[in-house]
């Protein structure tokens, strides 16, 4: 579809259509009794004039994006956190009837057909939810488990599939890690043996975001005996088939809101027509997503951390020690000044990197760049605000501790920072030759 005429959708979407019912807005609550109960808001660029990848049609969804946001998701999300889960269905619908969870998908399976720079914008949005699990839920649905689906799929895999999980009526999960194959996912041991016009499904998944939600996964299994990158394919499996097993809920350090789960498959039948694309193509369509995914995870972290630097700016000014502000010290106004010229750097490879693949470039190396320097920013600004913020910041009333926990992650999912060093290493050509 044209741009016009995505734009067009856009509008439509975002001022003529009633797609969820309007609440009265709960305010966040405070911080502490220093701090405002008005969230602060990201930093980042908020006009189309002169920005290198958006436009007005950008910013537009981003403000529609951002009342769901505000009136639909962050008055519950303390308490979804202290349940550590929250529902799926309920706000993937919410999402997917406004148009969210498709927004570079094609439009006759339910999309907005816009190109990927507005999913860079709808990540960056997303951080705006006050805490890591529910943005990482809602990518694992738009930028994880559907990607290869959309661009490879048979048009009744995408009715049956892609349709629903743009709409929010269904919720996916990706199975590609497993327990002796995190980062290596040539060294998955999950098998799908063909019998007759059926797949017979054995193995198991680790870490599945969405997994005890889930209505189907895109999984990523060994359909022969081949060489390690050619012998996998991706197979959309529905979740309540016989022999699916939800192991465990898993516990973790962050991310509380979102579920994660073991899953495993005992001679799960699921008909060969349910693989997308080709046999054995299946790990390089897993590649060919990352791309999009790490670019993603980065513009969500970018504008989470924007807003722990102004939380943090607006806590120290009116948190004193020594008789004067914490701001004032030196070396702390210093290091808020260090950590957001960091960010502003990384968001400028995130957008040059973002152009760049709109035109159809390959960016691998760039979106391997940012993935690394998201992971280790988000990290150094969760640690020194948090030191700022002294006792309070040891405590979880505060979204800077939420955010030191849940900023963990970013350095190990969907790539651990050492996969990204060697990839970047590969196309410097500095690897050791074999």
């Amino acid at each position: 579809m044209a741009l016009r005429e995505g734009a067009l959708r856009l509008n439509l979407l975002a001022n003529n259509r009633n797609f969820y019912k309007f609440t009265s807005f709960v305010g966040v609550r405070s911080l502490s009794n220093n701090v405002s109960s008005k969230p602060v808001t990201s930093s980042a660029i908020e006009t189309a004039s002169d920005h290198l990848i958006y436009t007005q049609e950008h910013f537009a969804l981003k403000e529609s994006l951002r009342k769901i946001i505000d009136q639909e998701i962050n008055p519950h999300v303390d308490q979804w956190e202290a349940e550590g889960t929250f529902p799926a269905h309920k706000v993937f619908k919410i999402l997917g009837s406004a148009g969210f969870l498709g927004v570079n998908k094609p439009v006759e399976y339910g999309g907005l057909g816009l190109d990927f720079s507005y999913s860079v914008a709808v990540s960056e949005e997303l951080g705006n939810i006050r805490c890591g699990g529910i943005p990482m839920a809602i990518g694992v649905q738009t930028d994880m488990a559907t990607p290869a689906l959309a661009r490879f799929g048979s048009d009744e895999l995408k009715k049956e599939f892609l349709l629903p999980s743009i709409m929010g009526d269904k919720v996916a999960c990706l199975g590609v890690s497993e327990v002796g194959a995190g980062s290596d996912v040539s060294s998955i041991m999950t098998k799908a043996v063909r019998e007759g016009d059926e797949y017979v499904i054995n193995g198991g998944k680790m870490w599945t975001t969405n997994g005890t939600q889930a209505d189907w996964i895109c999984l990523l299994a060994n359909t022969s005996d081949g060489p390690p990158h050619r012998n996998k394919s991706l197979i959309c499996l529905p979740m309540n088939l016989p022999g699916v097993q939800i192991a465990r809920k898993i516990e973790k350090l962050g991310m509380w809101s979102s579920d994660t789960a073991e899953v495993f498959f005992d001679d799960v039948r699921v008909p060969c027509k349910n693989i997308i694309g080709q046999e054995g193509m299946g790990f390089t369509y897993q590649m060919l997503q990352f791309q999009e995914e790490r670019l993603w995870a980065v513009a969500n972290v970018l504008t989470t951390m924007d807003i722990i630097i102004q939380e943090t700016i607006q806590y120290t000014r009116q948190r004193k020690i020594f008789k004067q502000p914490v701001l004032y010290h030196q070396s702390v106004h210093f290091r808020l000044a260090e950590l957001q010229t960091e960010i502003e750097l990384l968001r400028a490879l995130l957008h040059s990197a973002t152009a760049l693949y709109i035109k159809g470039n390959d960016v691998t190396k760039l979106a391997s760049m940012a993935k690394l320097k998201g992971g280790r920013l988000a990290r150094e600004v969760a640690d020194s605000c948090l030191q700022y913020w002294g006792g309070m910041g040891f405590t979880s009333d505060v979204l800077v501790s939420r955010f030191y926990r849940d900023s963990r992650l970013i350095s190990i999912g969907g790539g651990a920072d050492e996969v990204m060093l060697g990839i970047i290493c590969k196309y410097m050509d500095t690897l050791p030759k074999k």
